[in-house]
C-alpha cells in the first residue's frame, strides 16, 4: 500500500499547505466582499431618499383641522424622472388615514414606537418588488389644539433596489477581477519562493552524493539550513556509528585472521615435519603418532575459532535478537550443565547446579521465565561454563546458580569456579575479543566473554565479573570468577511447554 501512494514530495506538501488556505480564502473574500459592497451601495441612495422624505414632510400643513399635503410643481415628475428604479411616496394624516401618494406602500410595524422628527430606514415590498423604504413621523403645528388628532403624521418614500443592486456588482467586479490576476501571480510567486527556498537541500544532497563511499567524516552543520540541522546531526551521529562500526568490524577481522594463523601453520607445519619423515624412510610410529596428534590438536583450535566467529556473527545478528520468545532460564541451565557433565569427570571438576528444577529446591521453574532468543541464551550460558571448567584445575568446582526474585522482577544467574579469579584490573578487558589474560596458560579462541558480553547487551541485561572467595584467602587457595548476570522477568502469561525444553 504504501509503494502504490508514491514518494512524499516536501516541496508539494509545503506548496499545498501554502496554496490550499489561499485558495480556500478567495470564495470566503468573495462571500464577505458582497455584504460589504451592498452595505456601500445604500449609503449614498440612503442619504438621497432621506432628503426625498425631509423634503416631503415640509409640505405637510394643518388645514381647517384636517392634515393636508400639496405636492410642489414638479415634484411629482422628478420623483418619477428615475428611468432604473420606481419610487413610491405616501403621506398618512395623525390617525392613520392616507392623505397622499401611493396608498399600497406598507406601513410601519405596529410595536413601533413613533419618534417625531428622526429619519428612519427600512427593507420592504411593494408590488412584490424589493424596496429600500425611508420614513419620518411628523409633528404637526397645532395638533394639541385640533380635535381628533392621534399623533404625529407619517411620511414614507419607497425607491426599488435597481441602482444600488448595479453599484454592488460593479463594487464586487472591481474587488474581484484584480484577484484573477493577482491570485495566479500569488501562486506562481511562491512557487518560486518555495523553490529557492528548498535549493539548499539540493546543494546539501549534491554534496553528499560526491562523497566517497569511505568517507565517513561529519558532514558541516553551518553549510546546511538551519531547520535542518537536527537531521544533520542525526547523520552525523549515524556515520560516527558506523565508523565506529567499521573500525570494530576491521580490527575483528584482522584479530581473526591473526588467530586463525597460528593453528593454521602449526597444522600445515606438523603436516610437512610428518610428510618429510615419511618421506625419509623413517618409520617410528611415536612419532608420526605424535605428528597426528599435533594436526588434530590444531585443526580442533582452527575448528574451535571458526565456531566462535560465527557464535560472534550470531550474537551481533540484531534481527535474531528482536525474535524474542518466552524462555525457561531454569531448563536452559539444567540442560547446559547436564550436557558439560562428561567433560568435568573428564577433568576431575566438580560440575553442579543450584536453583529451580533442582534436587530439594522448591522454587517453580516458571519463575525463571525471562524474554529472549534461546539460541543466543544457550550459545551465553555454554560459554560462560565452557570458560570456567577451562580456567578450573583439576579438582575444583563449577557452580552454576539461579536465583529467583520472589516478586518477579529479576532472574539473576550466576556461574561461579574456584579457578584462578580474574585481577580486577582486567574484568573488563576480557570482555573484549580476543584478549586474553597474561601469564593464563590455557588454549583458547579469545572469544568466549566477548561473545557473553554481546549476547547480555542484546537482551538488555546487565554483567559484573568480581572474585568467587572474597577477603583474606588461606594459602594455596584460589580467589576464583564469579560472572553474575541479571535478567528483567518475562511479564507474558504462563504457557506449558507442549514438546520444548526451554519455552
Amino acid at each position: 500500500m504504501d509503494k502504490l501512494r508514491g514518494q512524499r514530495s516536501l516541496f508539494g506538501e509545503i506548496l499545498d499547505w501554502m496554496l490550499a488556505p489561499l485558495l480556500l480564502l478567495w470564495p470566503m473574500s468573495v462571500a464577505l466582499t458582497w455584504p460589504v459592497a451592498q452595505s456601500i451601495a445604500h449609503r449614498p441612495y440612503d442619504r438621497a431618499l432621506g432628503e426625498t422624505t425631509r423634503a416631503l414632510a415640509q409640505q405637510i400643513r394643518v388645514d381647517r383641522g384636517r392634515v393636508a399635503f400639496t405636492l410642489p410643481t414638479g415634484a411629482a415628475d422628478l420623483l418619477r424622472a428615475d428611468e432604473a428604479d420606481q419610487i413610491y411616496f405616501q403621506v398618512l394624516g395623525a390617525r392613520g388615514e392616507h392623505v397622499s401618494g401611493d396608498s399600497t406602500l406598507p406601513v410601519p410595524p405596529q410595536d413601533e414606537i413613533p419618534a417625531v422628527g428622526e429619519l428612519r430606514y427600512r427593507d420592504d415590498q411593494v408590488h412584490n418588488q424589493d424596496v429600500r423604504v425611508a420614513y419620518l413621523w411628523v409633528a404637526l403645528p397645532g395638533a394639541p389644539r385640533i380635535p381628533g388628532t392621534a399623533g404625529p403624521a407619517l411620511v414614507q418614500v419607497a425607491e426599488t433596489l435597481g441602482k444600488r443592486s448595479q453599484l454592488a456588482t460593479e463594487i464586487i467586479k472591481g474587488v474581484i477581477l484584480p484577484q484573477f490576476v493577482i491570485l495566479p501571480l500569488a501562486v506562481l510567486l511562491v512557487w518560486l519562493a518555495l523553490a529557492r527556498g528548498i535549493a539548499p537541500l539540493g546543494e546539501l544532497q549534491q554534496r553528499i552524493r560526491r562523497r566517497e563511499a569511505d568517507d565517513l567524516s561529519p558532514i558541516d552543520e553551518m553549510e546546511a539550513p538551519e531547520e535542518v540541522s537536527p537531521l544533520v546531526r542525526a547523520i552525523n551521529d549515524l556515520l560516527g556509528r558506523l565508523d565506529r562500526s567499521f573500525a570494530t568490524q576491521k580490527r575483528f577481522l584482522a584479530d581473526a585472521a591473526h588467530q586463525l594463523k597460528t593453528p593454521l601453520a602449526g597444522l600445515r607445519t606438523q603436516a610437512e615435519l610428518a610428510q618429510r619423515e615419511i618421506d625419509a624412510g623413517q618409520r617410528d610410529p611415536e612419532a608420526l603418532k605424535r605428528s597426528l596428534q599435533q594436526i588434530a590438536h590444531a585443526s580442533q583450535r582452527a575448528a574451535h575459532m571458526v565456531n566462535q566467529l560465527l557464535a560472534m556473527a550470531r550474537a551481533e545478528d540484531r534481527g535474531m535478537a528482536a525474535r524474542a520468545v518466552d524462555v525457561n532460564l531454569a531448563r536452559l541451565a539444567t540442560e547446559t550443565v547436564r550436557d558439560f557433565v562428561p567433560r568435568a569427570l573428564e577433568h576431575r571438576l566438580d560440575l553442579g547446579y543450584e536453583g529451580p528444577g533442582a534436587e530439594g529446591n522448591t522454587t517453580p521453574t516458571e519463575r525463571s521465565r525471562v524474554l529472549g532468543q534461546p539460541l543466543l541464551l544457550r550459545e551465553m550460558l555454554r560459554n560462560l561454563v565452557d570458560n570456567a571448567l577451562h580456567y578450573t584445575p583439576p579438582g575444583g568446582t563449577v557452580t552454576v546458580r539461579l536465583i529467583c526474585d520472589p516478586f518477579g522482577q529479576v532472574v539473576v544467574l550466576q556461574i561461579e569456579d574456584s579457578g584462578p579469579g580474574i585481577p580486577a584490573s582486567e574484568r573488563d578487558l576480557v570482555l573484549q575479543p580476543f584478549y586474553r589474560v597474561l601469564g593464563s596458560n590455557v588454549d583458547g579462541s579469545g572469544l568466549g566473554l566477548a561473545i557473553v558480553a554481546e549476547i547480555v547487551r542484546q537482551h538488555g541485561a546487565t554483567l559484573t565479573v568480581n572474585d568467587t572467595r572474597e577477603g583474606p584467602l588461606p594459602e594455596n587457595t584460589s580467589p576464583g570468577a564469579r560472572f553474575t548476570l541479571r535478567f528483567a522477568a518475562s511479564k507474558l502469561p504462563v504457557e506449558r511447554p507442549t514438546g520444548s525444553a526451554v519455552a
